[in-house]
């Protein structure tokens, strides 16, 4: 680990299955939660099977803060790997209790590293220590089994989707606890999904995977916010990213009014939110109107003023991704090619960009 808290994973590896080729030459620079996102099927998983030592069959070299797991000499296996997987299912111990389910994995650890108390504190099992895990939800069961590979002391904690089986509000009951183990016990994490929802809330860092191979890296700013590609060319809605700071709170409306850059907007409102403290904002591209004319008489709240930056038109369907510089900012339109056309949108248009407060109520 280097003075300033990084911790580096190198990777050059080759993969082979029928039908897939994973061919990855990089060398990561992580820190608090780094996303690995793209399009099912495009590798995620195993890659991070490699990087655990749970696949044999490679080519290549795998190192971490410059300790060799594998190359042509040597192989690590997986359980002298200082590396915490957590899998889609919790695949906890049936006969039991959340407690036995704990203790198992604080036996087997060799000390000194997170304490059981921290691991209960820090994913809220207190109330849960005494109940069969038969008896848990999705979400209840998935915070036991973060749990349980936090007391492993791991250095690198890997996440292979695991909200995958979650629904929308198990979900959001869980995400704030993935989204502040990083700085909480300095272990940084890896977080492997195709739903931009959760990479925009919760990576720092963004690894985009596709067909075997990395195409982008960087901010998720910088990898969700990249110029509009062509409509459809992946299976996810865009999503833009915005950062903002808070202003003010409006308590008797619960809403926060945020600014980006001298251009105001109010969101829903978030408990832990202090003014002057900057949040980060995701933009659904459905949820995102274009005018070229001041809009007047509307219910929509949040107005921004920005310049077209790119146009992608789907030649074989009905709509077009529009890039709208916002003071920096690259905010994804998805608009019908008819409305591009009747508007006389173009490349350096200057438009109004128009977002309802409740397409945020997701995001804080």
């Amino acid at each position: 680990m280097s003075a300033n808290g990084n911790h580096t994973l190198g990777l050059r590896i080759q993969i082979s299955f029928p039908g897939f080729h994973l061919d990855v030459d990089e060398k990561l620079n992580l820190r608090g939660v780094t996303g690995l996102f793209g399009p099912s099927g495009g590798g995620k998983s195993t890659l991070l099977r490699v990087i655990a030592g749970l696949e044999t069959n490679i080519d290549g070299r795998v190192s971490f803060d410059g300790n060799v797991w594998q190359d042509v000499t040597a192989f690590l296996p997986a359980c002298e790997r200082p590396v915490g997987y957590v899998f889609q299912d919790a695949r906890l111990f049936s006969h039991l209790t959340v407690e036995g389910n704990l203790l198992f994995a604080a036996n087997r650890s060799l000390g000194g590293g997170i304490a059981l108390a921290e691991a209960v504190a820090a994913m809220g099992l207190e109330p849960l220590m005494h109940r069969s895990v038969e008896a848990l939800s999705g979400g209840e069961r998935q915070r036991v089994a973060i749990a349980r590979t936090l007391l492993t002391n791991p250095q690198l904690l890997l996440l292979d989707e695991p909200l995958a089986a979650l629904d929308v509000k198990r979900k959001r009951e869980i995400l704030p606890y993935i989204e502040d183990l990083p700085e909480r016990f300095g272990i940084p994490a890896i977080y492997v999904s195709h739903a931009v929802d959760e990479i925009a809330r919760l990576a720092d860092n963004v690894v985009l995977l596709e067909a075997g191979r990395i195409v982008a890296t960087g901010s998720v700013e910088k990898v969700l916010n990249r110029d509009v590609p062509q409509v459809n060319e992946m299976e996810f809605e865009a999503v833009s990213i915005l950062r903002v700071s808070v202003v003010e709170h409006l308590p008797e409306l619960h809403l926060l009014r945020v600014d980006h850059k001298g251009q105001t907007l109010t969101v829903p409102a978030a408990n832990r939110a202090t003014e002057g403290e900057s949040l980060r904002l995701s933009i659904h591209s459905g949820d995102v109107v274009l005018s070229t004319d001041s809009p007047t008489g509307l219910s929509v709240r949040n107005v921004l003023t920005g310049t077209v930056t790119s146009i992608g038109e789907d030649s074989d369907g009905a709509f077009a991704a529009v890039g709208v510089d916002v003071d920096g900012a690259i905010i994804k339109a998805q608009l019908t090619r008819h409305a591009v056309h009747e508007l006389k949108l173009a490349e350096g248009s200057n438009v109004y960009v128009l977002l309802k407060t409740a397409s945020f109520d997701r995001d804080i």
